[in-house]
């Protein structure tokens, strides 16, 4: 699935072609683009058309767009979950339908649609409520990393912890609650309600940048060490950013179609029976979670009191 870089990459390609225009009619072309919406499609498209895309915002890997009344006043917002293989695109009205088009957003100005396209259909939309969150700030908005943070977010993402290049981010606070977990290293990294927008890809990356074993247990896990971490994820996340994300199987693509290129620069995720870049031993691939975790056998040597 998507993880922060390509989410963002994702926004920023909105921010730039879709906000502050005005939703003329909206369509969704399959069943379970809106399954999500617990209402159904009809009460979607009534709370989507004649409203105005206020921003393209974001928190971890959840991506949404306020939408405005005329008094420029938003209650709610469309969330898009890309899923799998989910797409949103910027096309222009005369542009072939693409074959996996699940939804379309046309624009009073006339101007280039916005298209969801999901090959394998888990991905999807719904228009929620926007409620406060208590920490104050929300997912990124603006250019990154000098970013603004809004003060609300769709009410299924309200428990969604804050992500490493969230300014506001709590650094001493990651490190005290990452500490008193009793879990593994990455498991603790992949749990949304500590730290959001990692997945498989740059949690390996991270813990390979910090020499750690992904099963370290996290309550041997010295405070320099946890900030150590949490410093390797946002080196990985910003060269991923720079480079467009990591697209595999042309999926994860910015809203012009284009394909991001950091599967270039994987030290660890993916490269199993390749050098280590530090060391030369063989990258190792072991089973985790139903997924797979890659590593150095030298550089992140198993601890003797690794978590299950």
């Amino acid at each position: 699935m998507p993880e922060l870089p390509e989410v963002e990459v994702v926004r920023r390609g909105l921010a730039g072609h879709v906000v502050g225009r005005t939703v003329r009619a909206a369509e969704f072309l399959h069943p379970r683009v809106t399954r999500r919406h617990v209402e159904g499609p009809a009460d979607a498209l009534a709370r989507t058309t004649s409203l105005v895309v206020g921003d393209a915002v974001r928190r971890g890997k959840y991506l949404w767009m306020p939408l405005a009344d005329a008094a420029g006043t938003a209650q709610d917002a469309l969330l898009v979950h890309l899923g799998m293989s989910g797409q949103l695109l910027v096309e222009g009205a005369d542009a072939p339908d693409e074959k996996h088009l699940r939804a379309r957003w046309r624009f009073d100005d006339g101007g280039p649609e916005l298209r969801f396209v999901d090959q394998r259909t888990f991905g999807g939309v719904a228009v929620l409520p926007l409620v406060p969150v208590a920490d104050g700030g929300a997912g990124g908005r603006g250019e990154h990393p000098e970013a603004s943070w809004a003060a609300s977010v769709p009410a299924s993402v309200a428990h969604i912890a804050r992500d490493p290049l969230d300014p506001a981010f709590d650094d001493a606070g990651f490190a005290r609650r990452l500490r008193q977990r009793t879990t593994g290293l990455k498991r603790a990294l992949l749990d949304q309600t500590l730290v959001s927008g990692v997945g498989n890809i740059y949690a390996d990356e991270a813990l390979w940048r910090s020499q750690l074993h992904y099963a370290r247990p996290t309550r041997t896990l010295p405070v320099p060490a946890a900030l150590q971490v949490l410093s390797a994820l946002r080196d990985v996340m910003a060269a991923a950013l720079a480079a467009g994300g990591t697209s595999f199987d042309s999926l994860y693509v910015n809203v012009n179609g284009a394909s991001g290129y950091f599967d270039r620069s994987l030290a660890a995720y993916g490269q199993e029976g390749r050098p280590c870049p530090r060391c030369g031993t063989p990258i190792r691939r072991d089973a985790f979670m139903n997924r797979s975790s890659f590593s150095c056998p030298r550089c992140q040597p198993r601890p003797h009191d690794a978590h299950p």
